[in-house]
Parts: C-alpha cells; structure tokens; sequence
C-alpha cells in the first residue's frame, strides 16, 4: 500500500446538494481536467411485503472501512488516468430522496472518468462493509441487501 493519507469518506447524515455543487465548482480552475463523472446514490422509498421504506440507517465499522477504500481508491487510481476522485458515503439514518453515496472522478478525457467512477461505485458495493437497514414508515425494520 502507498505512503498517501487515508482519507475519511463518510459524513454524519445526508449529503446537501450545496455540498455536491460545491465539489463540482471547485474544479473549474482546473484546467487540465475535459471530462468529469459523477455518481449520487439515493435512498428509494421500496415496497417491501407491502411497507414502504422511510429511511436507511447506515453503519460501519470505519477503521477497517476506510482501509478498504483505500486499496479500491489506489487500485482505481493505477488503472485509470485519473486527476482526481471524490468519495463521500453516509452514515446514519438517511431519509427516502435523499443522497446517501457521491462518487466523482475527473480526468483530462471522459472516458477514464466515466470508467473509473462506474467501478468505484461497484466495487464499493461488493466491498466496503457498509451496512443499511431499512426503517419502514410503521418504524418496524430489516438489514438491506446489497444490489
């Protein structure tokens, strides 16, 4: 594994649009970036045995999380040529319709960009150990199963 910082992608809660718009407007001074590609996972409001879900509680335990992101973050980074990648993931109890997953890449060409933050999405769904439970609208709950 490489000498670079482990860097913390979880937030307490949702993640605010503003946030997301001002990731994105950061990057305009950037000027050797022609292709950027971004991800926003959202909690969907599913019909379950017939409960609708309210909410996603999330879970994790950091340390091994986030030692795992980044062997995915530095594996991502030796196959694509990529300037820079984001990842954000929530933790807590996230809301249906709100933003619970933000990935974005950019690279000077859109492809690599849009390759590397379809197999980060990916394989932060088979690999990190995040976990969700659904919060239905009658507060009873389940663990999620990762699709």
């Amino acid at each position: 594994m490489s000498d670079k910082k482990i860097k913390n992608i979880f937030v307490q809660g949702k993640i605010e649009p503003a946030f997301i718009a001002d990731s994105i407007a950061k990057h305009s001074s950037k000027t050797g970036i022609g292709g950027h590609s971004i991800f926003m996972g959202q909690v969907r409001k599913d019909e379950i045995a017939g409960k609708l879900v309210a909410a996603i509680e999330y879970t994790t335990y950091e340390p091994l999380a986030l030692e795992k992101m980044h062997e995915i973050r530095e594996a991502v980074f030796a196959k694509y040529p990529l300037s820079c990648m984001h990842v954000y993931h929530s933790l807590g109890t996230i809301n249906a319709g709100e933003i619970c997953l933000f990935v974005f890449t950019s690279s000077a060409h859109r492809k690599p960009a849009i390759d590397a933050c379809s197999e980060v999405v990916e394989r932060l769904k088979a690999e990190l150990p995040v976990w969700g439970k659904e919060i239905f609208e009658d507060s009873t709950h389940q663990w999620k199963e990762n699709m």
